[in-house]
């Protein structure tokens, strides 16, 4: 049985996360106590009916604090019973929250007459550090809209096989600030920046003139060769200890010609391999 639990901020996108799930097929119930998770986990077992070896739940700051303090015992209990556990956690930047709640006009649950949206927030952040600590995959969704946040659930939950790993290549801008859900970051802005050179200024690391200007340069190739061989030696490590997932963020100033041209050279070598579950996504230019 796979078992994704799905958690994180209001506002975040666990609604969205929860129905794409029930879009691929997942069994998926919202809100559910952490106290019925191994019933819950069992009854799906024991049920034998298709279309329950995957099922997702929604657990967040709704539960009870003690319940969210039992949660990493719990999550252990039940993978060490053998159930495919994972778990997703959503968030984004705090002003971003705000917007979104005054845009929609929707109460956090968190929310009291003696405490207002801020605050509510806070506390929240603070409630769901028990979970952030067990997070699998987590996903800062500031700057990504409903249907980027599909498009990924599907290719990176969807997409996944039992044993395999989900790598993920995003570049980004650093003055656009560094992702949050990185695993591993990689700073590019000490290479030859095509922004320079007004032919190249409007175009991005797709371009074949900016691939050129590139990969002809000895510095970006060294420090490219550097970043592969680093990642294959550690990807497996990581296998090893059953990760599921894998974000390798690579940044330059404005996340528009190297880190986008490194994000899809190396992606293009881990294909080369074989590795399937291999991902680009550029925050910028998206």
């Amino acid at each position: 049985m796979r078992l994704i639990v799905v958690s994180g901020l209001s506002g975040a996108g666990k609604s969205v996360a929860l129905h794409t799930l029930e879009d691929l097929g997942f069994y998926c119930i919202d809100n559910l106590p952490v106290s019925l998770l191994p019933a819950f986990a069992a009854q799906m077992v024991d049920s034998g009916q298709p279309g329950y070896d995957n099922a997702a739940v929604g657990i967040d700051a709704r539960n009870p604090a003690s319940s969210l303090l039992r949660f990493p015992e719990i999550f252990d209990e039940l993978r060490s019973k053998g159930a495919r556990c994972e778990l997703l956690f959503l968030e984004a930047d705090d002003e971003i929250l705000i917007k979104r709640f005054s845009e929609t006009r929707r109460k956090h649950p968190l929310t009291a007459s003696d405490r207002p949206l801020g605050e509510a927030i806070a506390e929240e952040r603070k409630l769901l550090e028990p979970l952030t600590a067990y997070a699998d995959f987590r996903i800062d969704t500031s700057r990504t809209n409903l249907h980027q946040l599909r498009d990924m659930l599907r290719r990176r939950v969807g997409g996944r096989t039992s044993g395999t790993l989900s790598l993920l290549f995003q570049s980004f801008g650093y003055k656009h600030g560094v992702p949050d859900d990185a695993d591993f970051v990689f700073d590019v802005r000490c290479l030859p920046n095509p922004h320079w050179d007004p032919h190249l200024r409007p175009l991005t690391g797709h371009d074949e003139a900016v691939a050129q200007f590139l990969g002809n340069d000895p510095l970006v190739n060294e420090m490219y060769q550097d970043m592969r061989r680093f990642l294959e030696n550690w990807i497996p490590r990581f296998m090893a200890e059953n990760r599921s997932y894998l974000t390798i963020a690579l940044g330059c100033t404005g996340g528009q010609h190297r880190s986008v041209y490194l994000a899809e050279r190396l992606a293009r070598h881990f294909r080369s391999q074989g590795r399937t579950g291999v991902i680009v996504r550029h925050r910028e230019l998206s």
